[in-house]
């Protein structure tokens, strides 16, 4: 649709007050004073419609498991928006850096999740790797992690935390990952958990260790070579060797 020129010079010339009150003069707002009104005002419809930090934040919430300050750093937003959540009960802060929606339902896992979270190159180990892993009937009260030696223990209120240390293959091998409430957890698998607990059997209870094994066998749990590279990462391949010929003969 072409423009025709002739009628620009014919745009309508509005008011407006100079001043405020019952003194106020009107002056005439010519083409190009209306032209900047029209644009002021459809600024001002934009900024109206534009959603505010704690609805951009609360957006971010609902589209993750767990929020950090660094992703609401990242899109622009003021972390002090992330306190005013929390004192009102929209948000919880998981641990130092981490939140979450206060009404998200937790699983049986949640325990894990915050751990994991408090220490992200820890291993689930021990008699959690071993409930997570649905053998035996050990409900350990608190989450049991490995780290390497030399690293700082995490910190973290609840839940409590049973910190290991190991070092070079003993921390390295036989690491898995699982996905828990949307969040990869590293966790020992069943053969390196099993060559763990006898490891640790002065304090998890040589019953326990032998108790596992036996029953991961019993249900293909896992491969014997598995086993066998977890045992002398471990250095325990001697100590296993009689329960393991036991369990399978």
């Amino acid at each position: 649709m072409a423009l025709n020129v002739g009628t620009w010079a014919q745009v309508p010339t509005f008011t407006v007050s100079a001043t405020s009150g019952p003194e106020a003069k009107a002056r005439p707002l010519g083409s190009l004073g209306l032209w900047r009104a029209v644009d002021r005002s459809v600024h001002l419809c934009i900024l109206s419609h534009m959603p505010t930090d704690r609805a951009r934040l609360l957006r971010m919430a609902r589209s993750r498991p767990f929020l950090s300050t660094g992703e609401v750093t990242k899109a622009g937003i003021h972390t002090e928006q992330l306190t005013r959540l929390v004192a009102d009960g929209t948000l919880e802060r998981v641990v130092r850096g981490r939140y979450r929606l206060a009404a998200d339902d937790v699983g049986e896992h949640h325990g894990l999740v915050l751990a994991s979270l408090s220490a992200p190159a820890g291993v689930i180990c021990l008699l959690s790797a071993l409930s997570l892993h649905g053998i035996g009937t050990q409900l350990p009260a608190e989450v049991w992690i490995a780290i390497e030696r030399g690293k700082t223990a995490p910190q973290l209120r609840t839940p409590r935390l049973r910190v290991v240390r190991y070092s070079g293959s003993a921390f390295d091998e036989g690491i898995k990952q699982h996905l828990i409430e949307g969040q990869p957890i590293r966790v020992y698998g069943v053969a390196k958990t099993l060559a763990d607990l006898f490891k640790a059997r002065n304090h998890v209870g040589l019953d326990v260790a032998v108790e596992a094994l036996r029953e991961a066998w019993r249900d293909h749990r896992f491969a014997m070579a598995d086993l066998d590279r977890a045992a002398r990462a471990c250095r325990v391949e001697h100590v296993m060797r009689p329960y393991l010929e036991a369990v399978t003969a």
